[in-house]
């Protein structure tokens, strides 16, 4: 499995400089890496000085890009759609309909690109991915999408189940599901790709938390606004599970004032360089294999029944805690978190919950 690692910060702080930095310094060390850009258009091929494609292409030893090409991902994820659907329904009405045809919804872009990733990482070919997304809350939802999708799955299915109306259909469920489908609905087949889908969503869940397998940084410069969304980023990052290992300063000094705003997080400064001098680019970059050493986005201590979350850059007024069903949900800022507790607490209220020092501490 590959170490992902991308970027966070407001546009025009130098986030693909920095990507493309960090994949050269992985690419100088022995790994093997992949670049792998979102934003359509040419500046990566030229800030590369090479031709890149919906392909990777390998540009320097042990260093490949690739830019993602959502009408290309969405070809070949529509193609695999009919032949599942093939292979489980009786009828498929999919197969009159073809990938070339198919346009690029909202939303689109960042599910296929997620797929794609998870697709890179699975092949082995790769120590390290660099992602150069969007670096704001459109990447952040994407990277939360599979903790979002396994709630939305034991969330509405368990209703399902509970209400009237999922026990008055329970039993003609069977024969029409036999009718329609090409499997039996008394073996395992049935259940296997349900189950191929809770795998793809709990290995996605267990990446993103582990900042081993994936993590990110911050990218600002000393303007304030930058700064400002940064901090917003960093806490907004916690909310999807998602480690923020340091912040990179491109251009700017690390003062007393910018090191205290993203404290404990270490700041580092990339100095202003020329001529494509990526060697001094490198050298300044921060040694991404201590992201796990940051605080993690959240704790659960099943002793002291506590649950502690990390929401640096909001206040108290800023965090709405609720309990209406089964898990604890957090607001915080415009990200929302459902808290899956182990065992010991499910079903469990909340008894208290207090914020300092940047965290939530929830009692049970």
């Amino acid at each position: 499995m590959a170490l992902i690692l991308t970027f966070l910060g407001k546009g025009g702080t130098g986030r693909t400089t920095i990507a493309i930095a960090a994949a050269k310094k992985f690419a100088a060390s022995g790994k093997r890496v992949l670049l792998a850009g979102q934003e359509p258009g040419p500046a990566l091929g030229i800030m590369l000085r090479a031709t890149v494609s919906g392909e990777p292409q390998e540009i320097a030893p042990n260093l490949k890009a690739v830019q993602f090409q959502s009408t290309l991902l969405l070809e070949k994820r529509w193609e695999e759609l009919k032949s599942l659907e093939a292979q489980y329904l009786r009828t498929p009405f999919f197969k009159q309909v073809y990938g070339q045809e198919l346009g690029i919804l909202p939303g689109m872009d960042s599910a296929l690109a997620l797929d794609a990733l998870r697709e890179y990482d699975a092949s082995g070919q790769y120590d390290v991915i660099v992602y150069d997304g969007s670096g704001g809350l459109e990447e952040l939802r994407m990277l939360g999408m599979a903790e979002i999708l396994s709630w939305y799955i034991r969330r509405f299915r368990q209703v399902f189940a509970d209400s009237d109306l999922g026990k008055s259909l329970s039993p003609f469920v069977q024969p029409v599901v036999s009718t329609v489908l090409n499997v039996d609905w008394s073996s395992d087949n049935f259940a296997q790709p349900a189950q191929q889908v809770n795998n793809i969503l709990d290995k996605g869940r267990g990446a993103i938390a582990d900042p081993n397998r994936v993590a990110a940084y911050l990218v600002t410069n000393g303007e304030e606004s930058a700064i400002a969304t940064a901090r917003y980023l960093w806490g907004s990052s916690q909310q999807v599970g998602l480690t923020v290992g340091g912040v990179i300063l491109n251009q700017s000094a690390v003062t007393e004032t910018i090191a205290a705003e993203f404290a404990p997080l270490t700041a580092v400064s990339i100095p202003v360089t020329g001529n494509n001098n990526w060697q001094q680019l490198m050298d300044a970059l921060p040694d991404f294999s201590k992201a796990s050493e940051a605080p993690k986005p959240i704790t659960i201590n099943v002793a002291d029944r506590q649950v502690s979350l990390f929401l640096p850059g909001f206040d108290k007024k800023q965090i709405k805690l609720t309990q209406s069903g089964p898990e604890v949900t957090i607001d915080a800022g415009d990200q929302r978190r459902n808290i899956l507790l182990p065992p010991a607490l499910t079903g469990k209220s909340v008894t208290g919950a207090k914020f300092q020092n940047s965290y939530l501490i929830i009692s049970f």
